[in-house]
């Protein structure tokens, strides 16, 4: 029997058919490349974008001045970030040091709470930097509220930064106040002192 001949419709929709199934096949083919080559685009701009490191003491001095951004503002997750877990914190009082982060925020945030209205200014800082250890020695002048009384406060503090994971952290903190200047009003007792500081001591009577 002589095969019936294939309507030129039915010929027309096969060819179409099999053009769609090869254009599906080269697309699924090719999606893995697209969407790898997508994939990779984002990080092209950033292979091309170098990032150019602060000199140590620029980095201490950045760090220094960050760790007194996050003191005035009362941010303890910021403040920690410029502190080693084992930093220890000195005082001009006659007291023992105290050691560890964990310790020393226990103390900061009930001193903290205590101010309203903080500013703190560093003036004549001094870094200076040798391997994988730094100091930072500077002039603080602090006014603020203290148990709803106004407090000014001037003193100098000392810090030593180290190296770790190419990150300078604060691993000592030594500050004293070097003057307290109370307004007109009379200040509160044991009044918060700024900046990791002593608690200012009122000033002896003259003998008589």
């Amino acid at each position: 029997m002589a095969a019936k001949p294939v309507p030129a419709v039915t010929r027309s929709l096969r060819a179409l058919l099999t053009v769609g199934i090869c254009v599906a096949i080269l697309l699924s083919a090719a999606s893995p490349a697209v969407a790898q080559k997508k994939k990779k685009n984002p990080d092209a701009p950033a292979a091309t974008h170098t990032t150019i490191p602060m000199p140590d003491e620029q980095q201490i001095d950045y760090n220094t001045s960050e760790m007194l951004g996050a003191w005035q503002v009362g941010d303890a997750d910021r403040l920690h970030k410029t502190y080693a877990d084992d930093a220890v914190f000195v005082s001009g009082l006659w007291a023992p040091p105290v050691f560890g982060w964990s310790n020393f925020l226990s103390s900061y945030q009930l001193q903290r709470a205590r101010m309203q209205q903080v500013r703190l200014d560093r003036v004549n800082t001094y870094i200076k930097v040798s391997g994988t250890v730094g100091w930072a020695c500077y002039q603080w002048d602090f006014r603020g509220t203290v148990d709803g009384q106004p407090m000014t406060a001037r003193g100098q503090t000392t810090l030593v930064f180290e190296k770790r994971n190419d990150h300078w952290l604060i691993v000592h903190n030594h500050t004293s106040v070097a003057q307290a200047a109370p307004p007109t009003t009379a200040l509160p007792q044991s009044p918060a002192v700024p900046a990791n500081a002593p608690q200012p001591q009122a000033s002896k009577p003259p003998n008589s």
